[in-house]
């Protein structure tokens, strides 16, 4: 089952590294600066660094230094990357990691111009899997995420990771999505329709437990009060209100959706779209799901 759930969020991200949309558009830009960032850093970065993808800003939170190493799991076109990248120096390092060869390709050919048009020589960017990290135990000074460890199957492989590659006294600084309470059973058994970024997220005490039990101390889980219908402000069906098609999801569950994730071509559009406004005229999002920052401590 986790494997086909895998196989649905690499497919809906590699759409969205070719889906053009950037920072240049409108709906992104908002999405962004909503969640938390501000126009100098986008005016930073490639355009197409930002695809509205977020439900936080991580490295507003992360308190990173120069000469550091930080890792952004689930890195996309490399948006928290090349931040964190300007914070730690030339002196520091900064990894992004993702599963999906796109975003890759995406977050590397950004950087060849992230620089005021030069190439960053702090960065590098990995695929791979956020529960299996290609890197050495005790080796990064700070982990970063952004809306993707909701999406993983395992979470709890993918805490016992992060706890793994920290420094002793390493530290853990996330955006996600995570549930208030559970869903209604109407909301979480529907795979035709996909309500907001929160199909694969967990309640916030199970997440806070889920540290805890890792070995993480000084655990943090704050709901930052974002409103997720921002995502409906994005043209092109990329964002959160966006909808899984029936043909190839009919088999998954509605943990296989992903976050912020774009809507294929051949969907039944009108079909969906119906379900999802008759979903969303009985059930807010913000009554079940909160953007929270995470910060814990190894």
């Amino acid at each position: 089952m986790s494997e086909s759930i895998e196989q649905a969020v690499r497919s809906r991200y590699g759409a969205a590294a070719t889906s053009n949309l950037s920072s240049e558009n409108e709906g992104v830009h908002a999405v962004a600066q909503a969640f938390g960032y501000t126009a100098e850093e986008l005016s930073s970065i490639p355009a197409e660094a930002n695809m509205g993808l977020s439900c936080g800003n991580p490295t507003a939170t992360a308190n990173l230094r120069e000469g550091e190493t930080v890792v952004d799991l689930g890195s996309g076109g490399g948006l928290d990357v090349f931040l964190a990248a300007a914070k730690v120096g030339p002196t520091g390092r900064a990894i992004g990691i993702d599963m999906t060869p796109e975003m890759i390709e995406l977050a590397r050919r950004n950087a060849t111009h992230a620089d005021d048009g030069k190439p960053l020589t702090n960065v590098e960017f990995r695929l791979a899997k956020i529960d299996e990290l290609p890197l050495p135990d005790n080796s990064v000074d700070c982990v970063i995420s952004n809306c993707v460890i909701n999406l993983a199957p395992d979470k709890t492989a993918v805490f016992r990771e992060i706890a793994r590659v920290l420094k002793p006294g390493g530290r853990l600084a996330v955006s996600d999505i995570a549930l208030k309470k559970p869903l209604p059973r109407e909301i979480s058994e529907d795979i035709l329709a996909y309500v907001g970024c929160i199909s694969g997220a967990i309640l916030i005490e199970e997440y806070r437990r889920g540290l805890l039990d890792a070995g993480f101390s000084n655990v943090e889980i704050i709901d930052s009060g974002s409103d997720l219908n921002v995502y409906a402000k994005i043209d092109g069906n990329s964002g959160c209100s966006s909808l899984v098609y029936a043909d190839e999801m009919k088999s998954l569950p509605v943990a296989a959706s992903s976050c912020c994730t774009p809507e294929p071509a051949n969907a039944t559009e009108t079909e969906l779209h119906a379900q999802l406004s008759d979903l969303l005229r009985r059930y807010n999002v913000n009554d079940y799901a909160a953007s929270v920052k995470v910060y814990a401590l190894k």
